[in-house]
């Protein structure tokens, strides 16, 4: 029987703060605009540097929030698949082996419904919990 680790980490991005916007970019700008010296003006090539860093700034977190989606939707794929597969859950109590037998949806995130050896129902398990994936229930 083949086992296999399940290496799933969450992601914390949404607690993350978002950064500078591009309203606050602007809205910076024009603050610059209205108190530089006439006598030292801002010099083009500078001014287009800073639009094309900012710019480039928002497509990369625009990618990294289109990451983020990805990964929960392969997390939420991925865990279809343990459905009717024996898996090792780490829990307060050590490890706890169980068939997978319903798979719900929690803010987006997978959360399996366990039915433990024992006999034991556990509801709400994490796929970070899982730490051994066996494969189908004998």
């Amino acid at each position: 029987m083949a086992t296999t680790g399940l290496g799933i980490s969450s992601s914390d991005s949404v607690a993350q703060t978002r950064g500078i916007t591009q309203q606050d970019f602007l809205r910076i700008l024009s603050t610059q605009l209205t108190f530089q010296d006439p006598l030292k003006p801002i010099d083009n090539q500078q001014f287009m540097a800073q639009m094309a860093q900012f710019s480039s700034l928002e497509q990369t977190r625009m990618s990294n929030e289109k990451l983020d989606t990805l990964l929960s939707q392969q997390a939420a794929n991925q865990s279809l698949g343990l459905i009717g597969k024996t898996v090792e859950i780490s829990s307060a109590n050590g490890n706890v082996a169980g068939t997978v037998t319903t798979i719900s949806f929690s803010n987006g995130q997978p959360m399996l419904t366990v039915k433990a050896t024992s006999g034991e129902l556990m509801t709400d398990v994490s796929l970070t919990q899982v730490a051994l994936v066996r494969g189908s229930a004998s």
